[in-house]
């Protein structure tokens, strides 16, 4: 503990969200109060970038038609999804993979045009923009949870395709559809824990010291 640590109180709440974020597909309607979703987007604009280079961009989607679009995209692939995955195919097909139509908010996350440019700390990992924009994401879905709305990330999409439904501009890349808005509860474990498609593995096992595969 240092002089600059938070209260136990503001601790706890900190943890509390990193633990009970959840990827949720299941929501209940209803709407996201403009000053609410600012204030999220605000969290999100705060996530630290390499180089400063803040590559985030996010495009609300309020239009509904644009929206079913969008999901229409996500059908497609999720379809050529199940097809890939052979013998779990059925499984895949009964997991519900999105809120796009039942949320209060879509957002698409996007990578901004013109990267090249930037190679302060992306000379030898250009992949550094991503990071950053998933520090940006993670940030958002854990505001979020601590305002009391859910979240969902959506991958299931064909990059291209989205970027020329979006008029993204050449080099622009969109890396996620989030669902967001009011739920009527919180899964209790990851969605896939509790469907049986996977189960999370312990830290121990994720943890080496000083050389690949060598535990403490």
């Amino acid at each position: 503990m240092t002089d600059q640590a938070f209260s136990d109180d503001e601790r706890a709440a900190v943890y509390r969200a990193i633990t009970e974020r959840r990827d949720m597909r299941h929501f209940s309607g209803g709407t996201v109060a403009p000053e609410l979703l600012a204030r999220l987007l605000e969290a999100a604009h705060h996530a630290p970038s390499v180089g400063l280079m803040q590559p985030w961009r996010f495009i609300r989607i309020s239009d509904r038609q644009l929206r079913g679009g969008i999901q229409a995209q996500v059908e497609e692939e999720r379809i050529r999804t199940a097809q890939a995955l052979g013998e779990r195919s059925d499984d895949f097909m009964r997991l519900k993979v999105e809120g796009i139509n039942d949320c209060a908010e879509v957002l698409v996350a996007a990578l901004m045009d013109d990267r090249e440019k930037h190679i302060f700390g992306r000379r030898t990992l250009p992949e550094m923009d991503l990071a950053s924009l998933s520090c940006a994401i993670q940030n958002l879905w854990l505001a979020a949870r601590a305002e009391g709305l859910g979240m969902g990330w959506v991958s299931l999409f064909d990059p291209p395709a989205l970027a020329e439904l979006l008029g993204m501009p050449p080099g622009a890349k969109p890396l996620a559809i989030l669902c967001l808005g009011p739920v009527a509860e919180f899964y209790p474990q990851p969605m896939l824990v509790m469907e049986g498609w996977a189960q999370a593995r312990p830290l121990n096992e994720l943890v080496y010291e000083n050389r690949w595969g060598v535990h403490p």
